[in-house]
């Protein structure tokens, strides 16, 4: 922050300093620019993976005794990325200037969240980083594979109700008109599911530029209430509270929550300390309120497990491991094998649910096109039948 700060800090290192000035106007104008365009990395989904191979590989070059700088340096060469370079060359200025490799990811907080740079300060306190940073990449690629798994899963679905709507675009705008131009020449009496779906293909074809900025306003107006705090909470709510789905919703926060937790404390982080940090990175509300209850019932004495088996957002599995944990003295090690085998759980729970929902999607999107396709079909059987009995 100022002169006299790095002055100190350099003393502290054994350093004597012969001159000392301002940072130049480069280095904070990098950080920012590095802010933006990592927000646009993030919004790709793209971090998790660059993060793990970032403490994979710090972890291998740290423990065959390479400096910091040298194996940043050898990360920003190889980085495929244009802006996770800028983010490693970021870093590694940092640590030429005489910061810890903690404190150089503190300076891109959007891509090193609080946990990773708390286990990182971890390690480089203990000495004993190589082994944080693999820890590191273990948390961090495990949330990698589970947000793979849920966008896998929900590519095939989306794609079905892609075609599904498409499908029903066109025959709304193409087909049904003209089997109904055809009808009205015919002047022949029409079933009613047909006359249904006629009405609603002229409506939609009459008003469809009314219809579409009130859907676009309906649409904005939803994303500006869910980015509220009522919004979000009401959405947070929802989703661990939905009858199908909202059992995994839960689990999979908890499984986030026990690993979060295993790793810092198995890093003799403070419980306390821990449990802010864990806090930080969950994003649901409730599990958030939760992690605060729980940090005053620590706070005031009290046992970890105690808060979390009266509430139904975790499992009685986790709250009872977490009590064994504390009895023992290896809560660390307890939660990062519970978080294991609760991944383990959710992956197959991911697959299963998949399964059930693509043959709706195809039940469903039948249903439709054969309701439609009935409902055009059905006056010319009628037709055809009449012709027939008329001609004998």
């Amino acid at each position: 922050p100022d002169a006299a700060s790095a002055r100190e800090q350099l003393a502290t290192q054994g350093l004597f300093v012969s001159e000392i000035g301002a940072a130049a106007t480069e280095s904070s104008g990098s950080n920012g620019g590095g802010g933006l365009r990592i927000a646009q990395l993030l919004s790709r989904g793209r971090e998790l993976g660059s993060i793990v191979e970032f403490s994979r590989s710090m972890a291998l070059l740290v423990t065959t005794g390479t400096p910091l700088a040298d194996a940043l340096a050898a990360l920003e060469r190889q980085a495929t990325d244009e802006r996770w370079a800028e983010t490693v060359r970021g870093v590694r200025g940092q640590v030429e200037r005489g910061a810890s490799l903690s404190e150089a990811m503190s300076a891109n907080p959007d891509v090193f969240d609080p946990v990773s740079r708390s286990l990182v300060a971890a390690g480089e306190a203990s000495g004993e980083l190589p082994a944080m940073l693999n820890r590191l990449s273990h948390v961090v690629r495990q949330r990698q594979v589970t947000r793979n798994a849920i966008s896998g899963a929900a590519v095939y679905p989306m794609l079905l109700m892609s075609v599904a709507f498409s499908v029903i675009g066109v025959m709304m705008f193409v087909v049904v008109p003209r089997f109904a131009d055809m009808f009205e020449t015919l002047n022949a009496p029409l079933p009613p599911t047909t006359v249904l779906l006629v009405a609603i293909s002229s409506f939609v074809r009459g008003w469809w530029w009314l219809m579409l900025p009130m859907v676009l306003a309906a649409m904005v107006g939803a994303v500006w209430w869910l980015r509220s705090p009522a919004g979000r909470r009401a959405i947070d709510t929802a989703m661990v509270r939905m009858p199908i789905g909202g059992r995994l919703v839960r689990s999979l926060a908890a499984a986030r929550l026990a690993r979060l937790l295993g790793a810092l404390l198995a890093a003799k982080m403070p419980l306390l300390e821990s449990l802010d940090l864990v806090q930080a990175a969950m994003t649901n509300r409730l599990y958030v309120d939760l992690l605060d209850r729980a940090r005053d019932e620590v706070s005031g004495g009290g046992d970890l497990s105690t808060s979390f088996e009266h509430s139904d957002l975790v499992s009685p599995t986790l709250a009872e491991a977490i009590r064994s944990g504390e009895a023992t003295g290896r809560l660390g090690g307890v939660l990062s094998d519970l978080a294991d085998h609760m991944d383990e759980d959710n992956a197959m729970a991911i697959r299963s649910i998949t399964t059930l929902i693509e043959p709706v999607i195809l039940i469903v999107m039948g249903v439709v096109v054969g309701f439609v396709a009935v409902s055009m079909f059905l006056p010319l059987f009628d037709l055809t039948a009449a012709s027939g009995s008329g001609g004998v």
